[in-house]
């Protein structure tokens, strides 16, 4: 059974940073394609940053230069790590998992921007 669990969102101002943890079970994210999404509320849900099984990635146009995705085989977590944080990246953040023609998703972590 698949298991994917996310973790480190919270409440930062403007400017700070934050790391998402999305620990797998279950699926091997060596093997899989990796990615993080959000959704704002009344906003439908967008691809934030991709991790491919042969390491290269992509990100969203909106967050480039600001976030990294990243992972740690030993550990088969994946990260975000997000940088000079907007408030326009309040969302609930949500991990994803690809493997072949099935879809895994996590919980998901708030993440709130505010001053």
């Amino acid at each position: 059974q698949v298991q994917l669990v996310e973790s480190g969102g919270g409440l930062v101002q403007p400017g700070e940073s934050l790391r998402l943890s999305c620990v797998a079970s279950g699926i091997n994210i060596r093997t899989s394609t990796m990615g993080w999404y959000r959704q704002a509320p009344g906003k439908q849900r967008e691809l934030v940053a991709v991790l491919f099984g042969l390491g290269s990635t992509a990100y969203a146009d909106s967050v480039k230069g600001r976030f990294t995705i990243f992972r740690d085989t030993s550990k088969n977590t994946v990260y975000l790590q997000m940088s000079s944080l907007k408030p326009e990246d309040t969302a609930v953040y949500l991990c994803n998992a690809r493997r072949f023609n099935d879809d895994y998703w996590g919980q998901g972590t708030q993440v709130t921007v505010s001053s």
